[in-house]
Order: structure tokens, then C-alpha cells, then sequence
């Protein structure tokens, strides 16, 4: 039977997305180059037991969202983090906002993405080389030269291998140009990532998180122990600040783990800088940069007909899980009809060369979605319609880039 939908990408919003388009009756499948489901939302088993070595908790403040969390087969820990120490900036100032919730699983937060991949057709360790588009199909061509083809592609990655991927269809579509230059304007922030365990006579520091105030190496230390089932010995997950990793992005792993382990000394104790055994992580897109991101995902439809969707937590306001989750789940719903939201956005950005994708401003995807302060959403209000000057949406916290339309 043929498909109606091929995702690339395994994350939540590439999950999300292929459960949605399933609920709605198509025939979908994701394919992932990684070992298992999930992307940064990441859940690894160390000395027998699970470590969380990507977000940390999961939060959200939709009830949507919420309802999605209540499902998943695993015990949540609700609340988590409430011990919280220091007085720096957390990866994501959102989870500590009023009208947000926070949560963990005792079995890591990978049990969410877990949970969105039952009854989804996931082909794990399967890398997508290139995209060809054809007369009303697209093909996602494999390294071996086999394909999986659909009328619909959805491509949920890390912007890099998104732009990557997109590229060569370029020449032969506006939509697709215009695309990869509102994907420009977005950035994602690396970090650098220790999981440290240590010795049964390493009692744990009283507190879930810190987010150290005096540090230009740390972002965030995570006692993941505080998460499982006693008995456990301290496991610790050390983040560095997103400057610092970008710096040592490419240095040996060895060297960065080493400054991470001491300055974990400095800030806990000596005890903290000799742990029995550690795990170094380059995340090289661990999350977007925050006011970088979209209002809703994209549909992109080529010359030929067929279409490309583009989601993540880039595509939805405040980044995170539920971002990813948001966008996934709009656009798996949208690819049944051509006269989606999305689709229209991706259709103005062709047509007027606006960087934020809007015919006349007025349904730029920064600014015509409901964002989180704003739940019935807003529409881009510019200071002229000219096309030779430069005008800046009105929508808020989520939209603060100028739309510069070309010539």
C-alpha cells in the first residue's frame, strides 16, 4: 500500500506529527538515523539504571499538552524540580512561569516520546541521503539507493540537515527559496554535557537542579538521582553555558569533560570533580535560541504538487517539548488539507519575499499564531506597506524580528 506520509525524524515533533496525520487516517512512517525514538529528549541506562542526559523534566503549560503527558505509561514525578538552588538563567525561563507545570518520569523522560511512537511505523538506523521531487511525489532516498515515496515529506531535524536537505530542490521552487531564508534568521544554542556517576558513600546534594549565578562554565547541574527509585547512588548531569560550548565544540571530548568535572568541584566540593565513571555528551543543537523561533510549522507545496513540511520546536512559540510537540501535531493534522494554516504561510513567503512569510505582514507565522500569553493570537501590524521599507510585527514576546521585504 502506498504511503501518504514519509517524517525524517525521530524526536517528538516527527513522532508527534505521525501520530496525528495516523489519527487522521493516513498511512505514515518515520524514518530515523538513530538507534531509538526520541532525539535530545534523551534517556540513556547507566550501571543499570536510566539517566537523563538531554532536557532534564519535561513542562508545558497547555492543557492539550498535559492530557498528551497523563497518557504515557511511566510514573511521573509532578513538580520535578522543586528543590531549585542558585540564581542563573535556566535552559528555558518558561518552566518556572506562572500558569507552567513541570514533570519527570521515574523511567526518564525518553517515556514520552516512547509513548508517541506506539503504533507508528519508527525504522530506526535509517538515514535519509537526499529528496527528489517528482511529478505529485517526493522520494526520501536512501544511502543504498532504495526510497520511501509519498504525495507529503515532513522533515523534523535539527535545522542543519533540514537546510541541508532542502537545498537542492531550491532552483526549481519559490517556496523552497524563501524557506530556507526564513530559516536563517533562526539559531540553536550547542551544549557541552557530562553525566557523571559516583560511589555509594557520595551522599547527594540537597537539591533537583542548580542553576549556578557565579559560573561561566555551568549552566546547569541536575541531580538525575533525585529522579529514581531508591536504592541509588548519585548520578549528577553537568551542562555547560551555550558560549563555552560552542568554543570546545570540536575539541576532544576528554579536555572539555576534565574543566566541566573541576568546575563541578568548585561549585559542590571536591567530590563532585572524582566521580567513578562518566559519559560526555556534544550536543550540538541542544535547543533553540530563544526569540529565534517561529510561530507555526510550514507547508511548502512544489511545482509538481507534492509537499514538504517543516516541524520542530523552532516552529512553535517558547521552544521545548512541547513546542516540538505543538508544531508536530499541527502539521501532522494540516497534511490532509492543502488550505491549512501552514500551508498558507509557506504559499505568502513565495509570493512576497517577506522574510518573515506574510503577504502585507498579515499572516506572518511569527505573529498569527496563539502564543503562550496570548491565546486567541495576533496579527502583524507593520509601519508601511511598502515593499521598500521595513516594518515589525506587533506580535509581542514571540515576534521580535524586522520583515524585510525584497525589492
Amino acid at each position: 500500500m502506498p504511503l501518504d506520509l514519509v517524517v525524517i525524524g525521530g524526536g517528538i515533533a516527527g513522532l508527534a506529527c505521525a501520530r496525528a496525520a495516523g489519527e487522521a487516517g493516513l498511512r505514515a512512517v518515520v524514518l530515523d538515523r538513530g538507534g531509538h525514538a526520541g532525539g535530545r529528549c534523551a534517556t540513556r541506562t547507566f550501571e543499570g539504571r536510566p539517566v537523563d542526559y538531554g532536557p532534564t523534566f519535561l513542562h508545558g503549560a497547555q492543557p492539550a499538552f498535559w492530557d498528551e503527558l497523563a497518557r504515557v505509561d511511566a510514573t511521573p514525578i509532578e513538580g520535578w524540580p522543586s528543590r531549585v538552588k542558585g540564581d542563573g538563567p535556566p535552559c528555558q525561563p518558561d518552566a518556572f512561569a506562572a500558569g507552567e507545570r513541570r514533570l519527570a518520569f521515574v523511567e526518564g523522560v525518553n517515556a514520552f516520546p516512547a509513548w508517541l511512537a506506539r503504533g507508528v511505523d519508527v525504522r530506526p538506523r535509517t538515514e535519509v541521503a537526499a529528496l527528489e521531487a517528482g511529478a505529485s511525489r517526493l522520494r526520501a532516498r536512501l544511502p543504498d539507493g532504495r526510497a520511501e515515496t509519498a504525495p507529503t515529506v515532513v522533515l523534523a531535524l535539527p535545522l542543519e540537515r533540514t537546510r541541508a536537505l532542502l537545498a537542492p530542490l531550491a532552483p526549481a521552487s519559490e517556496e523552497v527559496r524563501a524557506a530556507l531564508g526564513l530559516l536563517g534568521m533562526v539559531s540553536t544554542l550547542p551544549s557541552l554535557t557530562v553525566v557523571a556517576g559516583y560511589g555509594q558513600d557520595v551522599p547527594p546534594p540537597r537539591f533537583d537542579v542548580c542553576y549556578p549565578g557565579d559560573s561561566t562554565i555551568l549552566q546547569v547541574l541536575a541531580n538525575d538521582s533525585s529522579k529514581r527509585r531508591p536504592p541509588v547512588s548519585t548520578v549528577m548531569v553537568y551542562q555547560a553555558h551555550p558560549r563555552w560550548s560552542r568554543a570546545r565544540l570540536d575539541a576532544p571530548g576528554d579536555a572539555w569533560r576534565d574543566e566541566v568535572l573541576a568546575e563541578a568541584g568548585r561549585l559542590l566540593g571536591a567530590w563532585a570533580a572524582r566521580p567513578a565513571w562518566t559519559h560526555a555528551q556534544r550536543w550540538r543543537h541542544a535547543r533553540v535560541d530563544r526569540g529565534t523561533e517561529l510561530a507555526r510549522p510550514m507547508l511548502l507545496t512544489l511545482p509538481g504538487g507534492a509537499r514538504i513540511g517543516l516541524a520542530g520546536e523552532v516552529f512553535a512559540p517558547g521552544g521545548g517539548a512541547e513546542a516540538a510537540w505543538r508544531a508536530g501535531r499541527m502539521l501532522g493534522s494540516s497534511t490532509t488539507s492543502s488550505s491549512a494554516t501552514a500551508t498558507t504561510s509557506a504559499t505568502a513567503t513565495a509570493r512576497t519575499g517577506c522574510a518573515c512569510a506574510s503577504p502585507a505582514w498579515r499572516t506572518c507565522p511569527r505573529a498569527s499564531a496563539p502564543s503562550r500569553s496570548s491565546p486567541s493570537g495576533t496579527t502583524a501590524t507593520p509601519r508601511s506597506t511598502s515593499r521598500s521599507s521595513t516594518a515589525t510585527c506587533s506580535a509581542g514576546p514571540t515576534c521580535r524580528r524586522a520583515c524585510t521585504p525584497s525589492a
